[in-house]
């Protein structure tokens, strides 16, 4: 992660949450009153942005330290209690909301991903991300699908050519649309179109791309799919991805499976911050 954009993203959240103070603490601790507390997982989940955490209170006040047990990556069960830390009362009470706001999303989009990864297991498709990210914290999105076993698809729109729906429209067609991205782009630079039926994928295959993108399809048009580009492009599959469509989707024999749900409509993790009087 680029720590100076974390901290960007993790300063204009506290200024969101604190604002010009928190009034209830400061009314009832003073400046010299310290505490101690830990983090207790309310379920099991695959632990994700415990440094982004620990980086929180670090920009809050230095002299809050958080020593976490395990590191990104790791299985929390229900119960445990994977963290400890100590500090100004004041600002670990300041502090705890946006800490575990980012703490809880991360993980439980790592724990999604990881239930993701695991139904792939013996085929060769690999899981992906996509940009349905939320405004701002694509970064750490994207980094906690990693923690969970998942790859990135492109950060944002400069990173690679992802010729979709759109473009094909009102560009008047397959052939139109890529002609004119090699016309424009590097010739080192990869080249992606999604497809909604097997004419495009005809049409994608004799102009010649790199990846192709089956948008929304059955598994019976999928399995013909992959048959028919017969190892010419990668394949992958996007649209209605669902944890209960994971194990037949990879059945077929394609290369990647995307799936915005990581990112966009997944449970946070349910954990809590506990003070020790």
């Amino acid at each position: 992660m680029n720590k100076l954009v974390l901290d960007d993203v993790l300063r204009l959240s506290l200024i969101e949450d604190v604002g010009f103070g928190d009034v209830t603490s400061e009314a009832i601790f003073s400046e010299a009153h310290f505490s101690q507390g830990f983090l207790l997982a309310k379920q099991d989940f695959i632990l994700a942005g415990i440094e982004v955490f620990t980086r929180v209170f670090a920009l809050l006040d230095d002299r809050v330290k958080v020593v976490s047990y395990y590191a990104d990556g790791t299985s929390i069960r229900n119960g445990e209690k994977f963290a400890v830390l100590e500090g100004p009362t004041r600002s670990l009470l300041s502090g705890e909301r946006v800490a575990l706001n980012f703490l809880q999303r991360l993980s439980g989009i790592a724990t999604e991903t990881r239930r993701y990864t695991a139904a792939t297991e013996g085929f060769r498709a690999v899981i992906v991300d996509t940009r349905k990210t939320t405004p701002g914290l694509r970064m750490l999105e994207k980094y906690a699908v990693q923690v969970g076993g998942g790859k990135n698809h492109r950060y944002g729109l400069d990173a690679m050519v992802l010729i979709k729906d759109n473009h094909i429209q009102a560009a008047g067609g397959v052939f139109a649309a890529v002609q004119r991205v090699r016309n424009q782009v590097s010739p080192y630079i990869k080249i992606e179109i999604e497809v909604e039926n097997l004419e495009q994928i005809g049409q994608a295959l004799e102009v010649g791309v790199d990846v192709i993108m089956l948008d929304n399809m059955t598994i019976t048009m999928i399995k013909e799919a992959v048959q028919m580009i017969d190892g010419k492009a990668l394949i992958e599959v996007s649209g209605n991805v669902t944890i209960e469509r994971i194990g037949e989707l990879a059945a077929t024999g394609v290369d990647i499976i995307s799936s915005g749900a990581l990112t966009h409509s997944v449970k946070a993790a349910d954990i809590s911050m506990k003070l020790q009087s």
